[in-house]
This record gives C-alpha cells, structure tokens and sequence, in this order.
C-alpha cells in the first residue's frame, strides 16, 4: 500500500511534502524513469534546479505520470548568474517553460551570492512580487547561513520559507537548524543520506560513510530498517524536510518506506554524535569562480 509523506506548513501557508524526491546528479536520459518510480511509490515533491540541466526530463515526467498537477510540489532554483531584477524574472520563465508548467509552487535562490550581494536582493525582490502577484507559491533559499539569511532578511520584507543546506549525520548544522527553527524557515536537507560523502570515491572505510558507520547501522538491526531508512526517519524525526536523490527503483522505493517508525530521542542524540563538521560540498563563502561563471541555456 503506497503511504504518503507528512507535509510542513510553509510561511506562505503552502504545504510542503516532508520528505521529497530529488534528481541532483540524475542524467538526463535517467530523469524520467527516476520521477515517474518516485510518483508511483507516492512521493509528491520533486526537487530540480536550472543548473542540474534536467527540468525538461522531470516536466516529462510529471505530465506522464497522469497524477493530477495539484498533488505535486515542483521545486526548483535560479542559478547565480541569474540574480538580478530582470535576470530573475527569466530565469523563472525559462524554467517553467522547460518543466512545462504554467507555475512553479517553490522556487528558490541556489547560491548565496557573497561576492556581491546587491543582484541577489534585486533578484529576491522580483521573487517577492511574483510571490503576491500569486506566480509562485513559496520563495526560498539554499545554502545561506544564518549571517546570508540576516542580511537577506534586513534588506528585503518576505523571509525564506525553506533553506536547503548539506545536512546529514557527518554535518548536521544543528546551529543553523535552530536559527532557522527560531525565523520560521524549514530547513530542508540534500545530500540527506551523505551521498556527498561518496561523490568522489566510494572506498572510504565504514566510518567514513554514513550509510556504513557502525552507529547507523546498529540502529538498523534494532528496527530492521535499511541504514538509508534510518538516516531518513532521523531527519524527518528532527523536524527537517529531506530530498533523497536515486536513480534505482528499488532505492527509490526504500527511501520512502520511512513512515511506519520513528527513533527514540536515545536514537537521534546517538546519530547527532556523528557530526564531523565538516562539508562534503563547497563552502558557500568560499565558492570556486566556476560557479561565477556557469550560465544557463535558454
């Protein structure tokens, strides 16, 4: 039988699938097949981004699934190249002309854009009218701290109402869940099972993986949970929204098996125990110049 995720009450009063499916690092030519599994298996929010190069694949997707398009939360991001008043306004026809939509339900800032933040506030401005003008359901943000989020927050008027951070048990920005806890943004995690841990080599020891520490993995035995489930529940448990990424269906099926346990608080302050502090992603103060100068196709 096909559960369905809890929802999160966003500031803009839409209501978000707690746990979503996300397509980072899916090729294009896996994008359809890995939404369509997703939807049948009953997730209904998919995650995407202009600068993943596969919104046209997860619009397909979406269209042959012939689930009807109110059940289903598009979320996508505007690229940093794209800040900017009218650049942001382009950047979200081009996407909603790419996913084939009439509106996007979240749309979301990819980048903090710290070596000059003046287009990135001309570009959230844009996003705050075409939030009242009813263009979009929900605006957001990804990878801001908690000083990227005050200074936003001083110089425009409508907050996040998510923030997308690298967050799984070896970084779990427990500083920054708080802070956004404490503004009424709903952190929402990718890379939620440490994938980013593995993108760039899978021969770490089992410590070194979150899916085979042995802390993780004691906690599956007790709940015969597979160490991804657990990793998942532990996210959800904590008030987080999480966007696993898999291109196999028999993954992408077990990640949403997630809702018939939950961890006692012994369990989570163990997995908390975990954190590295340390990224696996980049640094979102210290992004490469190649990010500066990634443009977007039309």
């Amino acid at each position: 039988m096909v559960r369905y995720s809890p929802t999160i009450r966003l500031n803009s009063g839409l209501d978000l699938p707690a746990l979503g499916f996300g397509v980072y690092r899916a090729a294009p030519e896996e994008t359809v097949g890995a939404v369509r599994t997703a939807l049948t298996a009953g997730y209904r929010m998919v995650d995407t981004a202009a600068a993943y190069f596969n919104e046209a694949e997860v619009g397909q997707a979406i269209r042959e699934s012939g689930l009807p398009r109110n059940e289903i939360i598009v979320q996508t991001k505007a690229w940093i190249t794209d800040y900017g008043t009218r650049e942001i306004r382009h950047a979200y026809d081009r996407s909603r002309r790419k996913l084939g939509l009439d509106r996007i339900d979240v749309y979301l800032l990819h980048q903090p854009a710290t070596r000059d933040f003046t287009p990135m506030i001309a570009a959230w401005r844009e996003l705050e009218k075409m939030l009242w003008n009813g263009e979009v359901g929900s605006i957001g943000v990804c990878n801001f701290s908690p000083d990227h989020l005050r200074r936003l927050v001083a110089a425009t008027d409508i907050p996040p109402a998510l923030n997308q951070v690298e967050l799984h048990p070896f970084f779990t920005q427990s500083a920054l869940r708080a802070y956004d806890r404490t503004s009424g943004i709903v952190t929402q995690a990718w890379s939620p099972i440490g994938g980013v841990m593995r993108y760039w080599g899978d021969d770490r020891p089992p410590e070194d993986n979150p899916l085979t520490h042995p802390t993780i993995m004691a906690i599956g035995r007790k709940y015969d949970r597979t160490p991804a489930q657990v990793i998942l529940r532990w996210q959800l448990d904590i008030g987080n929204s999480a966007i696993p990424k898999s291109t196999h269906p028999d993954r992408i099926r077990e990640n949403f098996a997630v809702f018939d346990f939950t961890l006692t608080a012994d369990d989570i302050a163990a997995i908390e125990t975990l954190d590295r502090g340390r990224r696996g992603g980049p640094d979102p103060d210290h992004l490469p110049d190649a990010f500066y100068n990634r443009t977007i196709p039309d």
